[in-house]
């Protein structure tokens, strides 16, 4: 189970020396969207991943691949592939968020998420003041949506 909320951040409030934090590149694409079945190459790591229907809560399963079967399935998604580097902050309560800043098509856009154990957590969740807009109830913000362009 995934619980997640997500927010827009301007390009002006991002943390400074965000190299001080654990990142990875990613490199992702979608077999299909509705359900959502991704393929992600995460640092040197290769994901298949299936979520189901949802907004801040949905079922998520990830398998790992190997790098061959990675770029077999690439060659099927459909739309664009999206890239982005993504910092991992930690925060209190043991929460981290997961900063993505995007590259390519998506240059200029930063989104936040961040994951929860409870749904009530999520619920009463209080963004840092450097966070913009929540997102998490809006589709065009899924990395699936972005992959339609």
């Amino acid at each position: 189970m995934e619980i997640e909320r997500k927010y827009l951040i301007e390009n002006d409030k991002i943390p400074k020396e965000l190299e001080i934090y654990p990142h990875k590149e990613f490199e992702q694409a979608y077999l299909c969207t509705s359900p959502v079945v991704r393929v992600r190459k995460e640092g040197e790591d290769y994901v298949l991943t299936y979520k189901s229907k949802g907004l801040m809560v949905r079922e998520e399963y990830n398998l790992p691949l190997t790098k061959e079967s990675y770029e077999h399935l690439l060659a099927k998604a459909d739309g664009i592939v999206i890239t982005k580097t993504r910092y991992v902050i930690p925060q209190d309560m043991d929460l981290k968020i997961e900063l993505d800043i995007f590259h390519g098509k998506y240059q200029g856009l930063v989104l936040a998420e961040v994951e929860f154990p409870t749904e009530k957590m999520a619920e009463e969740y209080c963004p840092p003041e450097w966070f913009g807009e929540d997102v998490t109830f809006s589709t065009k913000y899924h990395n699936s949506s972005l992959s339609r362009g």
